[in-house]
């Protein structure tokens, strides 16, 4: 027995000497992912789902930038958009890779076997023989259908191509701003049609997923006498740009504006639709732009050009980045703004930082937060328990309703013109509604309505634009479409929700749009404030249409009154003719005289000066003249033209003249010096 020593021998304690610790089976290495790596994991979130979902969000993240671009220096944009089909071989070659044959024919998905093939041409030999002994019987059979091919999982590429005319991008920034993804030009308190930072980069990131190839830009600003050529793609586990070219080129054309090329997998055939409504939306909302969209296909028969042609000059002033109103700022915010300011002291602080309050009023706050805070305290100085202190006091506190200045709404004339381009309805009504505030933001609902009109179907079209940019998917959840739906009463106002052909557009901006689910595409409807001003501006456009719905059945009730009476005059002049002869008879037999006017009718019907037909047009001029009287009353009494469709007269826009706008959320006032 071993005494005061180690149990171990020494070849054992030499043993375990030489091991090295394990970790535990439950310890795991801590990873980080960088920003670009996240949303390529999970492109999802920004509508990058399928293959076609993201060749249509490539299309609308290009566009909605080109029309940034533009209006961010009041130029009327042009956008041009081109999506080119890539064939296989074509593709292979863009990337410098052979194209191989098929050797085991096998191992494809889209491989028939010969019982497969066996059981195909037996069923089409049937259907043959069906179609031909229903033509000998001069039967008309079912028109046989086609026995499908075997689907294929081979990948489509596009060539997908944005060109504006707009600002530009500065030779220096290109790299960040396409090949660095969470860095953008659009953070801030503003309306604006991108919130993410992703757009251009998650398209980017998809093509380098999907295809490998680089983007490819080519920008100028205004004024300058050079543009840049960059073509770069991303490197994903660290979110920097990698470039392979960029460089500075000569432009004798002084174009300005972007052009940005990029090849991604999509499928045009399931998104066709989606892309194009996309397009005839957005030339809704915006009738100051033009655009041309082209689909070139490797079967000439298959291409596409759809020109949306610009329709007004007036485009909607440029909304303004505006503070933060105290009621909705959180601490990491405080905490952000605090370490931005220049202001030195806490009073100006709350007075420059947030809107809504002034000297006296950051006073009185100051003064409520307790013994700890004076107005010339540092702003820097502050702590996390006092800044805790602010923001609870922000959310007790009364605070004015922010103004909505700073937003930019399309405006009544611009929605009209667009419904009345695009669709061309037989009856239109917009309205424009006032600024509202939802925890502590403001926004403007904007509708319009119209009945009849080109390809509109049956029932209800639901239109849904958000910040200006048109919403295409998850439409059953969005506020418009369950208010639409479910709280209006459209039988009120003489419009059948089934078979009237009704256009419903919804137009909401803010300074922050509430959407559900990152991928932007629909409004929830569960913000009260946002849900009763929908249902009151879709309900102003219902009584305007009403009263022109009201307008139209009664002058069609009084032209049915007048084809009625016309119907019956041959019938009671013939019948008012007879009963004259017979008096005229009686009175010249002297049995029953008549005297005065009476008697002198009763001559000139004895003399044949009053016949049939003699009546029969004096009645007719009676109801032309009763019917004239009646409409003339009616104009006099409403002042409103009966005719449903309203001309617009539109100056030509290559005329230039020196002008002054003043603008209105109805009209727009032009005076011309």
């Amino acid at each position: 027995m071993e005494i005061g020593g180690s149990s171990e021998s020494p070849a054992e304690t030499k043993k375990s000497k030489s091991k090295t610790p394990r970790k535990p089976k439950d310890a795991q290495l801590l990873k980080q992912k960088s920003p670009a790596e996240f949303f390529a994991d999970n492109k999802n979130i920004a509508g990058f789902d399928n293959p076609g979902k993201c060749l249509y969000t490539t299309v609308r993240e290009l566009v909605e930038n080109a029309l940034d671009s533009a209006e961010s220096i009041s130029e009327l944009p042009v956008i041009e958009i081109t999506i080119e089909e890539i064939g296989r071989s074509k593709f292979n070659s863009m990337i410098g890779l052979a194209d191989h044959e098929r050797v085991d024919a096998e191992l494809y998905d889209d491989f028939e076997t010969a019982k497969a093939r066996e059981k195909r041409l037996a069923k089409e030999a049937r259907l043959q023989e069906t179609q031909a002994k229903n033509a000998a019987l001069g039967r008309k059979g079912k028109a046989p259908t086609a026995v499908k091919p075997i689907k294929s999982r081979e990948a489509s590429y596009y060539r997908v191509t944005c060109k504006d005319n707009g600002r530009g991008m500065p030779h220096d920034d290109i790299p960040n701003m396409f090949g660095r993804v969470l860095s953008g030009t659009k953070y801030g308190l503003k309306q604006t049609r991108g919130k993410f930072g992703l757009g251009a980069k998650m398209a980017l990131i998809w093509s380098k997923m999907s295809t490998g190839l680089p983007i490819e830009i080519f920008s100028s600003m205004k004024g300058q006498n050079y543009s840049t050529f960059c073509r770069l793609d991303i490197d994903i586990h660290r979110n920097i740009p990698h470039i392979h070219v960029h460089e500075k080129r000569e432009n004798e054309e002084k174009w300005h504006g972007a052009e940005i090329q990029i090849v991604i997998e999509g499928n045009w055939t399931t998104y066709r639709s989606k892309i194009l409504h996309y397009m005839r939306q957005m030339a809704v909302i915006t009738p100051y732009a033009q655009f041309l969209f082209k689909f070139l296909s490797e079967s000439p028969d298959k291409n596409v050009t759809v020109r949306f042609a610009r329709r007004t000059d007036i485009m909607p002033p440029a909304p303004l980045e505006t503070k933060y109103h105290p009621s909705a700022v959180d601490l990491l915010l405080i905490k952000k703004l605090i370490a931005e300011t220049s202001k030195q002291n806490l009073l100006q602080f709350l007075q420059h930082e947030f809107v809504n309050v002034g000297k006296s009023y950051a006073e009185r706050l100051i003064g409520e937060m307790g013994p700890d805070f004076s107005p010339k305290m540092p702003v820097k100085s502050l702590t996390s328990q006092q800044i805790v202190r602010i923001q609870q006091l922000f959310r007790q506190a009364k605070f004015d309703d922010p103004s909505g200045d700073c937003l930019s709404p399309a405006g009544e004339y611009n929605l009209r013109l667009g419904i009345i381009k695009e669709l061309h309805p037989d009856m239109v009504a917009t309205y424009s509604g006032s600024a509202q505030v939802f925890e502590g933001h403001p926004f403007i609902v904007e509708a319009g309505l119209s009945l009849g009109g080109r390809d509109v179907k049956q029932g209800l079209n639901i239109f849904r634009f958000a910040n200006r940019i048109p919403l295409l998917f998850e439409q059953g959840a969005d506020v418009v479409t369950r208010t639409a739906i479910k709280r209006i009463n459209w039988n009120n106002y003489k419009i059948n929700q089934s078979q009237d052909r009704i256009g419903v557009f919804v137009s909401i901006v803010s300074t922050k749009i509430p959407f559900k689910g990152t991928g932007k595409e629909y409004i929830g409807d569960d913000i009260s404030e946002i849900a009763s001003a929908v249902k009151t501006a879709i309900q102003q456009c219902c009584s305007q249409l009403k009263s022109k719905i009201v307008k139209r059945i009664q002058a069609r009730e009084q032209q049915e009154r007048k084809r009625s009476l016309n119907k019956y005059i041959p019938n009671a002049t013939g019948a008012i003719y007879e009963i004259l002869k017979e008096m005229s008879r009686t009175h010249a037999s002297k049995k029953q005289r008549c005297e005065g006017k009476d008697g002198e009718l009763l001559k000139q019907v004895s003399a044949k000066l009053v016949t049939e037909e003699t009546l029969r047009e004096k009645l007719a001029q009676h109801v032309e003249q009763v019917d004239y009287e009646m409409a003339l009353e009616y104009a006099t009494q409403t002042g409103v033209n009966e005719e449903p469709r309203e001309d617009i007269y539109i100056p030509p826009l290559e005329a230039e003249h020196n002008f002054t706008e003043f603008y209105s959320p109805v009209f727009v006032f032009r005076f011309v010096h």
